[in-house]
């Protein structure tokens, strides 16, 4: 049974804006529903993907450290030439990592001023949410730049791998190097102290990228951890 407008509906900014999204009538076959199940399906399969490039970053780098440490005479460089891989999956990765923003945003936009203010009128939808929602659906467009995606998968997974391999690449021409240090991070004709300083502004070069201050254009991103349930 369709239950009739309160006046806590009037308070709300819409107060149209999930009436009857729960009742019986409405059913599995409303459009909205069907709607809200297709961006749903489409940010879980680009959700697959991310998972999918972070699989194989992490495969690569176990076996590149498992060769690398095998035997002595196995050159270090392969250790380099990981950073370069790990950093095509990087950037292969941050665009996936775009296009997944793109139905994600999509589906918390419903999720907000849908479904949240279907079960509870007293909140308020964003302002003119409807014509932005119908904006994008007419002219989809990504909503995050290369940089920040980069950004986000580097504090996520691909940092911390980062360090793994040049932390290894440390541990390899240090310890394990057939002469001293910086000699024995020599590449060729190239001295190792320029493949050591090379090797260094690089990852300094990727830790500013990862913490440098921005203002984040992906929203909605499960940033902290609330525990308690404020009701409790």
């Amino acid at each position: 049974m369709s239950r009739q407008p309160t006046d806590a509906d009037e308070l709300a900014g819409d107060a149209s804006v999930g009436r009857g999204l729960l009742d019986e009538e409405m059913g599995p076959s409303g459009a909205m529903a069907h709607l809200y199940r297709g961006e749903v399906h489409r940010m879980k399969l680009w959700r697959e993907r991310l998972d999918r490039t972070t699989n194989w970053a992490v495969l690569l780098l176990a076996a590149i450290l498992t060769w690398a440490f095998t035997n002595e005479s196995n050159p270090h460089y392969v250790l380099l030439i990981g950073n370069l891989a790990v950093g095509l999956f990087l950037v292969i990765e941050a665009r996936r990592y775009r296009a997944y923003d793109m139905w994600r945003s999509r589906v918390r936009t419903l999720q907000r001023n849908v479904f949240a203010v279907g079960l509870d009128p007293t909140r308020e939808p964003a302002d003119d949410w409807r014509r932005r929602l119908a904006a994008d659906y007419h002219q989809p467009a990504l909503k995050i730049s290369a940089e920040e995606a980069i950004a986000h998968r580097l504090r996520r997974v691909y940092l911390p791998l980062l360090a793994i391999l040049n932390g290894a690449w440390v541990l390899r021409v240090t310890a394990f190097g057939p002469a001293e240090w910086p000699a024995s991070a020599g590449v060729g004709m190239i001295p190792g102290a320029v493949v050591t300083g090379a090797v260094a502004l690089a990852f300094a070069g990727t830790v500013f990228i990862a913490v440098k201050p921005r203002r984040w254009r992906a929203h909605d991103e499960l940033r902290t951890e609330d525990l308690r349930n404020p009701h409790e």
